[in-house]
């Protein structure tokens, strides 16, 4: 039987879902198995495990090479996007960010399994709309939150590396009024618990640059 596979050419014909889905298995007892080179093409083409299994070898190295091309691209903010007839704004002001918001963000971005409501927080309906400016719904918590599970992955790459990107900005500002206004004031273990060394020890880049992907290792 011949089988046809249909393999994503962007990360927006990928879920964050099916994302999910993969990095659940991406462990350390999976990394660089067969195994998990099957799973990445059932949950990426939408195929049965079985029909997987019956594909040659050569095919699969060729098809995973596909999808890890795909995930080799720069990514940048996406601000809207359209899901199930509804558009979506990012929050267009961050310093508007209610302390509900923040615990909600704080609590579910540092883990793809709760990542679609930190995208919940991140994105809301937008209410109105002209040109590229826009105001979106007031938070309602995470109660539609399974929503965003349908979202396209280059949305979600796009946010986590704006928000890697401003995290690594904030600290080089920090460190650079430190070290203006008050040179041989702080130790470097003081600064390390303010988490500004030089080093980049701020958690949040740290997990925000390990989540993003690097699927080529599994060719190999």
């Amino acid at each position: 039987m011949k089988l046809e596979i249909t393999v994503p050419e962007s990360l927006n014909e990928i879920t964050l879902e099916q994302y999910q889905r993969f990095e659940k298995l991406n462990t350390k007892e999976n990394e660089d198995t067969m195994f998990l080179l099957q799973k990445m093409i059932e949950i990426f083409c939408n195929l049965d495990l079985k029909d997987v299994a019956a594909i040659k070898y050569k095919s699969v190295q060729h098809v995973t090479g596909l999808i890890n091309e795909v995930f080799d691209v720069k990514h940048k903010l996406i601000p809207t996007f359209e899901l199930d007839g509804n558009e979506y704004g990012f929050i267009p002001v961050l310093d508007d960010l209610t302390l509900g918001e923040y615990i909600d963000l704080d609590e579910n971005l540092a883990d793809w399994q709760t990542m679609h409501k930190a995208m919940s927080v991140l994105y809301r309906p937008i209410k109105y709309k002209k040109g590229t400016k826009y105001q979106i719904e007031e938070y309602k918590g995470l109660e539609q939150a399974n929503t965003f599970k349908k979202m396209p992955l280059d949305i979600v790459f796009g946010a986590m590396v704006f928000f890697y990107n401003l995290s690594n900005e904030l600290v080089q500002t920090i460190l650079s009024y430190l070290h203006k206004e008050i040179p041989n004031t702080l130790t470097i273990q003081q600064m390390e618990r303010l988490g500004l060394s030089g080093a980049g020890s701020s958690q949040s880049m740290v997990w925000l640059k390990g989540m993003l992907p690097d699927l080529t290792r599994l060719q190999n």
